[in-house]
């Protein structure tokens, strides 16, 4: 089962590079839409965070706290929310697309802080 988690943070932390990548790209464009990269990223890290939260431990002591679960997968659906409904637009209001940005980032720290 440590096998299968560590593969599952693996790839949750690929779609967090996937997603920050391609927001990253596109706002220093200077076209501010959302790219593939970003919904893919998006898509993800809902995924593997849903199968992160699932019992899968051993019975080890690596339990995670159920609110920080909570709030992690709160912002992730509100991120591909805003992502996948933003998609076909030309181009995305800059305040809207630097806040998938901001909660991307809140949702990295979240993961590494909270204890």
């Amino acid at each position: 089962m440590e096998a299968l988690r560590l593969v599952l943070r693996y790839a949750h932390l690929i779609g967090f590079a996937v997603l920050l990548g391609g927001a990253l790209a596109q706002y220093f464009s200077g076209r501010i839409r959302i790219n593939a990269p970003m919904l893919w990223g998006s898509v993800i890290q809902v995924v593997t965070g849903l199968a992160l939260a699932a019992p899968l431990r051993g019975g080890g002591d690596k339990e995670p706290d159920p609110a920080k679960l909570a709030v992690k997968g709160v912002v992730a659906v509100l991120i591909f929310v805003m992502v996948f409904f933003s998609r076909k637009r030309p181009e995305v209001n800059k305040g809207h697309f630097l806040g998938i940005v901001v909660l991307t980032l809140t949702n990295a720290a979240v993961a590494t802080f909270w204890h």
